[in-house]
This record gives C-alpha cells, structure tokens and sequence, in this order.
C-alpha cells in the first residue's frame, strides 16, 4: 500500500490508529513567531479536512493556547481524532506574594512564545501533579477523552542539576503511577515520553511499559542520533514512536539562504554544510530536501507517524504534499553517503 499522510497506521498495543502523518501544534502557540487565532484554526481546519486525525499538545505551547485552539476545532468535529498532550508543568499565575518556586534556569531547547497567554510554567512530575495536569488539560481543551499523555521535557538536557530532583518526582514520588493509574481506569489509551533526548526514554523503560513516545528531532535525515542504539530497544519492547522535529527546527525545510535553526537556535556552520550537502543530493534527484526530510523517519519499522507543525493552511498542505512527493530508492543511499562524507570532511 502506498503511504499517504492519512494512511492509518496502528499505534503499538493502544487500540488507536493515527494517520501517518500528525499535526503538532507548538508553531500555533507562537513558536518563533505569532500566529493570529483566525489562521491557527484555519490551519487546525484545514488538517482536519485533509484526512489528519492526529492531534498533538501541550500546556507548555504558548502556555495554554494551543490547547484553547486545538480544542475548539475538534469540539466541532466528531470523534475519529487521536489526541495527545503532555504532563510535567502545571501553569499558574505569577501574582505577587504568591509562594511559588524560584524561575528554573533557561532551557536551552525552549525558545518562548510569542503572544502566549499570561501564565507561568512550573514544573512538577508528581503523582499529584500530573493528575492536576490531566484535569487542567481536560477543561481547556474542553473534551471529554484525552487518548494519550506524554512525561514532557523530562531530561538533564532541559533540566540540568534539576533533572534528579524531577526524576525522582517521577519515578518514586509517583508520577509514573499517576498515568498508569489513568491508563488502568480507562481516562487514556496510552503514555510515554515527549521529549528531545531518546537517553531518557531508555531509562524510562527501566521504571515502566511505555505505549508510545514522541521524539523530536534525533531521528532526522539530518540526526541519526537514536538510530543505532534507540529505535531497535523502542522495537524490541514495543513502544510506539511519533517522530517530531523532522525539519531539525525548520532548517530541512527551508528555501536555501533562508531561516537557519537547528535544535531551536541559530544553525552553526558545520550543521549548514550539512544541509547543503543534502540538498545538493536532493536537487540532482529533482524533489525537494523536505520531501525527504519529512519522509525519512517513515522509513524505520520502529517509527509510526511522524508530527509536523504548520503555521497557515498553505504551509500544512505543502507539507501534505511534500509528505506525498514520490522518491526514488536510490535518493536515500545517495543521502546517507553525503551526511557521511560531510561528517568526515
């Protein structure tokens, strides 16, 4: 069978089946630029008519707004959808003499939003705190079912000195009870991680079965970090994996001479060079470097679908086509031997 952006692909042991292709809605929360509302939920509509039935969120997108959004469309919809969000943060309002912890410090893989809601993240992974945040999401999404949570950005990357203390929060202080508690009770399908260091799901597997994991951007056409370690561990155990970050921050998708992020920050030369050489490769191929960018992770029998942002409909149909586009065998063993030759360069 031929794979479209609205195949149906079955989600690991959940009983859910999403459609290849995903809609994350990060950009919609003002990721890197805002979105006016009338074009985030032209864009949600516009996936909706495409055939996508995967939704993905979080609180931490535009601190809320995103999930207003999300759930505005699919409360007029029926319920074909999927729905995923994410637990770990609970948001509060930072009002003076309030008794909340201290700011943490900056995350390196957390650019901000613009014009997101007045609230303040704060970070919990405690069996309270992540039934609290089950709730919370519940009533701003304003649906009755949440199909799948995910542990979100869990991970000494984000948390630094912090990621012990939130571990154990986790682990022993009870979160990971919490979602198998929801999971049991029947409130959701699934669990897992949402995170950018594939490491921590590993460890996760040490504490618990995890349905399903998103994963951005460490199995892209340009970062094959989790390639020969994690994806066969992720087979093995049966977790399903959401491919996110497929553009590396966009910079995949970017016309040459545009936009150049990688890993949510200003590309360095080296990750440029990369991209040319691949790009250089896809132009004597004569398809897009998104075309294969965004289809690469399909590639792998470990990967189910993979998650893409869009901020208008025109970007998410381009990426419906580009998702579409028909490539040749032979581009992929012409790609792996340009990122090889770069690496050694």
């Amino acid at each position: 069978m031929t794979l479209t952006a609205t195949t149906p692909r079955q989600l690991a042991q959940t009983g859910l089946s999403v459609t290849a292709l995903g809609l994350g809605s990060a950009p919609l929360g003002g990721l890197y630029a805002d979105v006016p509302r009338a074009d985030a939920l032209a864009t949600l509509q516009r996936a909706w008519d495409l055939g996508i039935r995967y939704f993905d969120t979080a609180p931490m997108y535009g601190l809320t707004r995103a999930e207003h959004l999300v759930g505005h469309v699919l409360r007029e919809s029926d319920d074909s959808y999927v729905l995923s969000t994410k637990v770990g943060r609970l948001m509060t309002t930072a009002r003076a003499g309030r008794d909340l912890p201290p700011e943490p410090p900056k995350n390196p893989l957390d650019p901000g939003f613009h014009n997101a809601l007045p609230f303040r993240e704060v970070f919990d992974y405690s069996y309270d705190a992540i039934m609290r945040s089950y709730d919370d999401s519940q009533q701003r999404l304003g649906l009755r079912r949440i199909d799948l949570l995910y542990v979100h950005d869990i991970g000494p990357v984000t948390h630094g000195d912090a990621h012990a203390h939130h571990w154990q929060a986790l682990t022993r202080g009870g979160g990971f009870r919490a979602l198998q508690e929801l999971k049991a009770a029947g409130d959701i399908k699934g669990f897992g991680l949402g995170v950018n260091e594939w490491e921590v799901i590993r460890d996760a597997l040490e504490e618990t079965d995890l349905d399903c994991c998103m994963l951005a951007g460490r199995y892209s056409l340009l970062d094959r970090d989790a390639e020969d370690t994690f994806l066969p561990l992720a087979a093995q155990r049966g977790v399903a994996l959401a491919l996110g970050g497929v553009y590396n921050s966009g910079i995949l998708a970017a016309p040459k001479g545009g936009r150049r992020k990688f890993n949510y920050a200003d590309a360095p030369a080296e990750i440029v060079a990369k991209v040319e050489a691949l790009r250089s490769v896809c132009d004597d191929h004569g398809v897009p470097l998104a075309a294969a960018a965004i289809r690469f992770p399909m590639r792998h029998p470990a990967v189910t679908c993979v998650v893409i942002g869009a901020k208008t409909p025109d970007q998410l149909q381009q990426n419906v086509d580009w998702f579409g586009t028909d490539l040749p065998d032979s581009l992929w063993s012409d790609l792996d031997h340009a990122l090889s030759s770069s690496q050694t360069v």
